[in-house]
């Protein structure tokens, strides 16, 4: 196990408080989505993940069948998480789409200007696994169109012109963003989405009548 990973193992263990443990199917789901989202899913192995959760290849073996369904699961959590926070989203401006693409706008622009944001765990995990037939494939490809899909809908709902050119214009954005983080640090990045974001919904905002006249 490489430097790095052993030191996250160990953070990860610190914060593991004495009587408070989970269970250990939610420790190795834990320790992986750190591990996995930190170094990378292919350079991590199973010995890590089971290390850095206080438990052993047992025991993962017995609550995941492979590595490959650990993967899946992992990233079907970080799904689960992005639906609560759209589920946020719209408990916080209920029936007002745009005010929601504008939360979501906000939300993404944040985590791209933090230094801590790795971008997106899912479009990392498309870039490493390129076997169609791997099962976390299809938890890739059936979020990346969710999140197209909401983003088209929500346009429409606010009424902006050619919301499926808008949610692609968005969706690529932020795709984009993410990586040039990565590669170009973060800096003035998350403002930089923002003012781009609002330029792309402003482009497709229908005029009122009383403002054509």
């Amino acid at each position: 196990m490489s430097t790095a990973v052993k030191a996250a193992s160990a953070e990860k263990n610190e914060r593991i408080a004495p009587g408070a443990r989970a269970a250990p199917r939610e420790r190795i789901l834990g320790a992986a989505a750190e591990l996995f989202y930190r170094h990378g899913i292919r350079a991590v192995g199973v010995e890590a993940v089971a290390e850095a959760a206080q438990t052993n290849k047992m025991t993962l073996y017995r609550h995941f069948s492979s590595k490959d369904e650990l993967v899946a699961e992992y990233l079907r959590r970080e799904v689960a998480q992005a639906e609560l926070n759209w589920e946020r989203r719209e408990a916080e401006c209920p029936g007002d789409p745009l005010g929601q693409l504008r939360l979501w706008l906000n939300d993404m622009a944040r985590h791209v200007a933090s230094g801590d944001d790795r971008g997106c765990p899912l479009s990392n995990a498309a870039v490493e696994l390129p076997e169609k037939d791997h099962p976390a494939r299809r938890v890739i490809e059936a979020y990346k169109a969710g999140v197209r899909e909401r983003l088209t809908r929500l346009c429409a709902a606010a009424g902006l012109a050619d919301p499926d050119l808008l949610a692609d214009e968005l969706f690529l954005l932020l795709e984009g963003a993410r990586v040039t983080a990565q590669s170009m640090g973060a800096h003035g990045m998350g403002e930089r989405l923002m003012r781009m974001g609002e330029a792309m919904i402003k482009a497709h905002t229908v005029p009122s009548p009383a403002a054509v006249d």
